[in-house]
């Protein structure tokens, strides 16, 4: 399935809805629904946000802009101590209207650029935006939120800076998709690039009190690890999938990376508590066969790590539409009919066994069987197993 469906899924079990219609927010809990609202002040509900600006003000087509993160249990607060700073000062900004907004916002296969958003706020000049950003940062320091991919991190709080559009203007990407649009240098609108990493445009010049956040960025390298990256396996909100190498023994790994506070289920675990789930039965099953092992663990740029044996083989679903027979007419029907057999075997052992130390593995179906060239078969992904 598409990842980008997954948000209309959630909204109801039958019909696809978007989380900001009428339908999906009629009985949800708003963010600052009760919170009086000064008199020069309005407010304007856009899609999954809640605009708050001054009657009459008004705002450059773009600039740069300062996005807060936070947390399902400290959103309020947060939103709270922002609003606090930007009315009085008569500072413009908008955040996400709900809880459910802001978990599926970050939830594991969210849009990467634009995960961890939950507060923006409009900057008039450069020099606002220097006094807003250090102060904001001071009043929420301590508080914790999902690191912002696509912008850059201010110290080491939930504020992040970005460059970007403030007005809704659209131009068409390269690939003939309608996008978000920024003015460039020759007055051209431009794509408004929301990559899940930190992009400034080249005819931007980056404020100077900005140089010592960016360097603390590019400060951390993953030449530092004990592991050599090969190839990317996978990317989602919660972290990246990766083959590696252990320089150390020369094994072959794979490395599941997990961002603190993302990649939310919908429970509100995010991806470092699935990991360190994984980790710990993993640990406990070691004797069980048929199992991907632990290799290490380990901490690095504010992310977890785990480090598993690499697995040989594929996932069942592909091997077996290479082999079903009423796919190839010259197939040999019993020979296939032992080799599946022996399969369901293998699992249902590791499956008993897996039971008999009080674990249920909860996420067993075709894609997290790894099954090797001499048939022998490995389970994967234990995110989501628990006692």
């Amino acid at each position: 399935m598409d990842d980008r469906y997954d948000s209309y899924c959630a909204v109801d079990p039958l019909f696809y809805d978007s989380l900001s219609s009428a339908s999906a927010t009629a009985t949800g809990i708003g963010y600052a629904t009760d919170r009086p609202q000064p008199a020069d002040w309005e407010r304007e509900v856009k899609d999954d946000w809640l605009i708050h600006a001054p009657v009459g003000g008004t705002l450059p087509a773009q600039g740069w802009k300062i996005h807060v993160s936070a947390r399902l249990d400290n959103a309020e607060r947060v939103l709270a101590q922002v609003m606090d700073y930007c009315e009085p000062r008569g500072i413009p900004f908008k955040h996400l209207r709900g809880p459910r907004m802001l978990l599926m916002r970050n939830s594991k296969y969210a849009r990467r650029g634009g995960s961890g958003k939950f507060v923006t706020v409009y900057p008039r000049d450069d020099a606002e935006l220097e006094l807003t950003a250090k102060e904001l940062a001071a009043l929420l320091d301590g508080e914790q939120g999902p690191y912002i991919l696509s912008d850059l991190r201010y110290g080491d709080g939930p504020v992040y800076l970005r460059y970007g559009g403030f007005a809704a203007r659209f131009c068409l990407s390269p690939e003939g998709q309608v996008v978000p649009a920024i003015e460039d240098a020759t007055g051209t609108l431009v794509p408004d690039r929301r990559d899940p990493v930190f992009h400034l445009p080249d005819w931007v010049t980056l404020p100077d009190f900005l140089a010592p956040h960016l360097a603390a960025r590019n400060a951390a390298s993953t030449t530092e690890l004990p592991y050599r990256i090969e190839k990317v396996i996978h990317f989602s909100n919660g972290g990246g999938l990766y083959e590696a190498r252990d320089t150390r023994t020369d094994t072959r790994v794979v490395l599941k990376e997990a961002r603190p506070y993302a990649g939310l289920d919908a429970t509100g675990a995010d991806a470092v508590t699935r990991l360190r789930r994984e980790a710990t039965v993993l640990r406990q099953l070691a004797d069980v066969p048929h199992l991907v092992r632990v290799h290490d663990e380990f901490s690095f740029g504010g992310h977890e790590f785990l480090a598993l044996e690499f697995v040989e083989g594929r996932p069942l679903n592909q091997v077996v539409v290479q082999r079903y027979p009423l796919v190839h007419p010259d197939a040999d029907r019993a020979d296939y009919t032992r080799w599946a057999l022996d399969v369901h075997r293998q699992v249902a052992e590791a499956v008993e066994a897996i039971h008999a130390h009080g674990i249920v593995y909860g996420d067993l179906h075709m894609f997290n069987i790894m099954v090797g060239d001499d048939g022998a078969v490995t389970l994967i992904d234990f995110e989501v197993a628990a006692p």
